[in-house]
């Protein structure tokens, strides 16, 4: 997840300074892997280098004085236009699975095991996730359902690949 974007995003919603956006994105997007208070303030910064955003002054906190931003035409149409485009569905057609499955029909190891073991994982995560949803919030909900979903897509490769090993087996010997 691009998390300047998601920043922008905040702070678009209503000028804030780095503590509540930490809070804020945490709530949102970082149930399992909250931002660093140091990438929060130097992804400001380079917001403000970029003319995405700008202090608006200062407020009194517990301890120094917190800076307000707030966001610049340049970053609402910054920002638009990254809402309005669309994310490339994957970079690369060979995930670390593939180059494992791969790998081990090419040292002759079992490849077959290999899916099993992952597949046993995948099939864990999913139950976990499944009985984190139920307690979830909304937010949350959405954010499982796409974890699963993606999982599910992997199990159907799984079962895919191990269903063809005697194939690509077959064809990783022609090519040695």
């Amino acid at each position: 997840m691009d998390k300047a974007p998601a920043l922008l995003g905040l702070i678009a919603d209503g000028a804030s300074h780095g503590y509540d956006l930490k809070q804020r994105f945490d709530a949102y997007f970082g149930a399992e892997r909250p931002i660093a208070f140091g990438q929060i303030y130097s992804t400001i910064a380079r917001m403000i280098r970029d003319g995405y955003i700008q202090a608006l002054g200062e407020e009194p906190g517990d301890g120094p004085d917190r800076k307000r931003y707030g966001v610049t035409a340049s970053g609402r149409e910054y920002l638009h236009s990254w809402l309005s485009s669309p994310d490339e569905p994957a970079p690369t057609l060979q995930s670390n699975l593939f180059a494992k499955t791969v790998v081990a029909l090419l040292v002759d190891d079992d490849a077959d095991a290999l899916l099993d073991i992952q597949r046993h994982a995948h099939l864990a995560r999913m139950r976990d996730l499944t009985r984190a949803k139920q307690s979830a919030p909304p937010l949350e909900r959405l954010a499982i359902d796409h974890a699963l979903f993606v999982i599910e897509a992997d199990l159907r490769w799984i079962d895919l690949a191990s269903a063809r090993l005697a194939d690509m087996r077959q064809e990783i010997r022609r090519h040695a």
